[in-house]
C-alpha cells in the first residue's frame, strides 16, 4: 500500500535528535531559538515564535489581540476545524465565507460582504499551499477602517483588523516576491507530522506588524504568554544566581521543545534544495498525466503571471461533474489499487458541533462543491518515480470504472 503521507525520518535527523537528547537540555532551550531566528530569515518576516502547534498560534494570536465574547472572526467555510475551534475558544463567532471556485482559496468579495462593527480580524487561509490573495486582503482592512471598534489597547494600536493567515500549508511558498509569512500581519505555520516541513508536533507564530508594534516586545508577551504566564522561561533561570521568577498572567503551555525543533532546523536547511524540488516534480507528474483528460480540474499552483508559487503541499484533484457519492465509490477503487489518498477537507459547516450552532453547508455552494469532487493525491518526499505511476494508474482506471455506463 502506497501511503498518503509518511514524515521524512532518515539517519540524519535520527542523529541529531541523539545529540540533544545526550546534551542534557530536551525542552525549550537553545535549539528552538535559534530556530526561530532561522525561521525569520528564511521567511523574511520580522521574528518568530515557535510553539508546540499552529492551532496554539492561532489562538494565543486571537487572545493577544483581545478577542472576546460579542466579537467576530471571518474564515472560510473550507478549511480544517482547528481554524474554527479557536474562535469559538475565545467566545468569540465564527463566521464563514465561501471560497473561490478555480483555487480553494477564500473570496475576498465575500469577506468584504460579510465585514461588520463586530468584526475583528479576517484569517485567510492558504489551501494546499497557494497563497490567498493578501493585496487584496491587506487593502481591505484598510478601506473599512471606519466599521472597526477597538476595545484593547493592541486593537486600538493597529487602528483596524488584524489579518491572521492560517498558514500551516503553505510554508515555502511564495507570493508577488514574498515568501508566506512576509505577506500581512501574522501568519501562523504548522510543522505538523504530515507537513512539508514537519518537527513531529509544532507550529510557528510569524510576526510581521506594522509599526508602531515593536514585534521584538511582542515576540516577548507572547513568550510569556504561551509559558504559564511566566517571567523566565528555562533557558533564562539556568544563568548563576537567577532562579527566582513571577507568573505576571494565567497563561498558557504551549512551548517548542528543543528536541522538535532539532529535527525543523535540519529540514529547514535542505527544504529549498531538496524537499521543494522533490514535491514540485511528483505534482508536475500528476498534471502532465491529467492534463488531458476530460474529467479532470487541476489545481492551481501557480499564478497566470507566475507571481505566485504554491509549496506543493496537496494535489487537490477534482473530477468534473460527479457527485459526493461518486468521489466516495472512486476513492474506494483508489484504495483497492493499493494507493492511499484522502481528501482535504470536509467543510467545517458540516461537522456535527457546527451543525448545533446553525450552520449550514447550504450557505456556501462553492465549498461543497470543491469538497464534493475532491481527491488529495499521495506527495512525499520517498515517494519514487514508479510510485508516482501507480497512483496515476489507479487514479485513470478508478474514475474511468466509476464513470464508465453500466
Amino acid at each position: 500500500m502506497i501511503p498518503f503521507s509518511p514524515p521524512r525520518i532518515d539517519q540524519r535527523i535520527i542523529d541529531e535528535v541523539t545529540k540533544v537528547l545526550k546534551s542534557g537540555w530536551i525542552t525549550t532551550g537553545p535549539r528552538t531559538k535559534q530556530f526561530e531566528k532561522e525561521l525569520t530569515a528564511y521567511c523574511g518576516n520580522k521574528t518568530t515564535l515557535c510553539l508546540n502547534s499552529a492551532t496554539a498560534g492561532l489562538e494565543i494570536m486571537l487572545r493577544w489581540f483581545g478577542v472576546q465574547e460579542g466579537d467576530e472572526v471571518i474564515l472560510p467555510a473550507y478549511t480544517y476545524s482547528a481554524t474554527a475551534n479557536v474562535i469559538m475558544h475565545c467566545g468569540a463567532t465564527p463566521v464563514f465565507v465561501d471560497v473561490d471556485a478555480n483555487d480553494f482559496n477564500i473570496s475576498v468579495a465575500e469577506i468584504e460582504k460579510a465585514i461588520t462593527s463586530k468584526t475583528k480580524v479576517i484569517m485567510p487561509v492558504d489551501f494546499a499551499g497557494y497563497p490567498c490573495n493578501y493585496d487584496e486582503i491587506n487593502a481591505l482592512v484598510i478601506k473599512h477602517k471606519d466599521k472597526f471598534n477597538p476595545h484593547s489597547e493592541e486593537q486600538k494600536m493597529l487602528g483596524r483588523m488584524l489579518v491572521l493567515s492560517d498558514s500551516a500549508h503553505s510554508f515555502g511558498a511564495w507570493y508577488k516576491g514574498k515568501r508566506s509569512g512576509s505577506c500581512t500581519d501574522v501568519s501562523v505555520f504548522s510543522f505538523h507530522a504530515v507537513k512539508n516541513l514537519t518537527t513531529a508536533e509544532g507550529g510557528s507564530v510569524a510576526l510581521n506588524l506594522p509599526a508602531p508594534f515593536d514585534n521584538e516586545e511582542v515576540y516577548k508577551a507572547l513568550c510569556v504568554k504561551t509559558l504559564h504566564g511566566q517571567d523566565k522561561d528555562a533557558l533564562a533561570k539556568t544563568q548563576k544566581g537567577n532562579w527566582r521568577y513571577d507568573i505576571v498572567e494565567a497563561g498558557y503551555k504551549c512551548n517548542l521543545t528543543d528536541i522538535m525543533a532539532v529535527i525543523g532546523s535540519i529540514e529547514l536547511e535542505r527544504y529549498d534544495s531538496d524537499t521543494l524540488p522533490r514535491r514540485k516534480k511528483i505534482c508536475e507528474m500528476y498534471t502532465s498525466a491529467f492534463t488531458n483528460k476530460s474529467w479532470a480540474q487541476l489545481p492551481i499552483q501557480t499564478s497566470n503571471e507566475s507571481t505566485s508559487e504554491s509549496c506543493y503541499h496537496l494535489y487537490a484533484l477534482r473530477i468534473k461533474g460527479i457527485t459526493e457519492a461518486q468521489r466516495d465509490a472512486i476513492i474506494k477503487e483508489i484504495f483497492d489499487c493499493e494507493v492511499s489518498v484522502n481528501v482535504h477537507f470536509i467543510p467545517v459547516p458540516m461537522m456535527s458541533f457546527y451543525k448545533k450552532q446553525g450552520y449550514d453547508i447550504k450557505n456556501y455552494p462553492v465549498t461543497f462543491d470543491n469538497y464534493s469532487r475532491e481527491i488529495s493525491l499521495p506527495i512525499f518526499y520517498n515517494l519514487t518515480d514508479e510510485m508516482v505511476k501507480q497512483v496515476i494508474d489507479a487514479v485513470i482506471s478508478s474514475v474511468e470504472k466509476v464513470l464508465s455506463p453500466s
